[in-house]
């Protein structure tokens, strides 16, 4: 196994001073110091879960990438009261479900899961991610989203 490089001084060998889990067991948090030069810093050491195709309507395929979703998502939450934990709890938890329903995951399953996540999280950034991945064709089908919302 190789040894973890310290960020300051470039040393190879650095021993782990603490570990603790994070993100409700998902990750292990690690502070590390330098054997060199006392550095302290922290590693977060977590499964790979996300690895699976997207599968497009179009047909195409593409390897899943979480920027590209978590870009998707931010765009939706921007000045909303939503913090980057809700988002990447929201995500670990979805990544988890699409990775263990096999190699290829329809984008629209991922969509739609984003959605359904969005929407316990704050309803305007749920409103907003659903205008774009629903892409409403006319006013009626937005007001018709907006109805069933306030409905509740």
């Amino acid at each position: 196994m190789g040894a973890m490089i310290c960020p300051k001084c470039k040393h190879k060998g650095t021993r782990v001073v603490d570990s603790r889990d994070a993100s409700e067991g998902r990750c292990i948090r690690r502070r590390r110091e330098c054997e060199d030069c006392t550095y302290r810093f922290t590693t977060f050491e977590k499964m790979e879960t996300a690895n699976f195709i997207v599968v497009k309507k179009d047909g195409a395929r593409e390897s899943y990438d979480r920027d590209k979703v978590e870009r998707g998502i931010w765009r939706a939450c921007e000045k909303r009261p939503v913090t980057q934990d809700q988002i990447n709890d929201m995500l670990e938890n979805l990544e988890e479900v699409w990775s263990s329903s096999g190699k290829e995951v329809p984008g629209e399953r991922i969509g739609r899961d984003v959605m359904h996540a969005l929407k316990m999280i704050d309803e305007v950034s749920y409103i907003r991610f659903a205008s774009v991945y629903r892409q409403f064709k006319d006013v009626e089908t937005f007001v018709e989203e907006l109805q069933d919302l306030l409905a509740r």
